[in-house]
């Protein structure tokens, strides 16, 4: 079901499968944050004394004990994000009573370090995984209408997909030219085009739920 789903998103944004075999690489190597860069609300950039996010297993380790999130240092702007994700048992205040919440913001301002920057966000939280966020007057066309532009704008995902906790669940993200796709284990569950921004960093959030984030690849499209 993976590789057609795969193969299909391949024809849709005109990419071949071989190119896509060949040229998706590593984004985390599974040792250390060489090439992140951390920020945590409280304390800023690459403060850490809790280690609220590290590297357990080879994987990103978050414990969620902090509100904040692991960036790219590089910026993206045509590519194709491939990640797995599993939740843990503990969660924190303010959110100890609310669903386990996380997600992947992309096309995030090089210097914009804050809660939350302006972004689009493919939603990783318990119930609502594929979710797309709109942050900061981001806007886009859904169906041919274009979203509002808010501080946080919500667009539903199309079909539940995602696994029950303590299974690790596969997302893929996929943004061409204005063009997004989100899809969660095999299934597409959101897309759109016109998305207003980008071009920009990858972040991983800690927000309030402890989370394993492994097998981070991208490819890049030259166009």
């Amino acid at each position: 079901m993976y590789k057609s789903i795969t193969l299909f998103t391949s024809l849709l944004f005109g990419l071949s499968v071989s190119a896509q075999q060949s040229n998706v690489k590593p984004l985390f190597n599974g040792k250390d944050l060489t090439g992140w860069t951390k920020y945590i609300q409280k304390r800023g950039l690459n403060t850490d004394p809790k280690k609220v996010i590290s590297v357990a297993d080879g994987s990103i380790y978050v414990t969620g004990e902090e509100i904040g999130y692991v960036a790219t240092d590089k910026v993206y702007h045509n590519f194709r994000l491939l990640l797995d994700f599993k939740w843990g048992t503990r969660k924190f205040p303010p959110r100890e009573r609310d669903k386990r919440d996380a997600g992947i913001c992309f096309h995030v301002g090089e210097n914009d370090n804050r809660i939350w920057p302006k972004s689009a966000e493919f939603q990783i939280q318990e119930g609502d995984v594929g979710d797309l966020w709109l942050i900061d007057s981001v806007t886009t066309f859904i169906e041919g209408l274009q979203t509002e532009p808010k501080d946080y704008a919500r667009v539903a995902k199309t079909k539940d997909a995602e696994r029950k906790n303590g299974e690790w669940n596969s997302l893929e993200l996929i943004y061409r030219n204005g063009r997004f796709r989100f899809i969660v284990n095999g299934v597409i569950v959101n897309e759109g085009e016109y998305l207003s921004v980008s071009n920009g960093r990858i972040l991983l959030q800690s927000e309030g739920a402890e989370i394993w984030y492994r097998n981070i690849q991208i490819e890049e499209y030259k166009d």
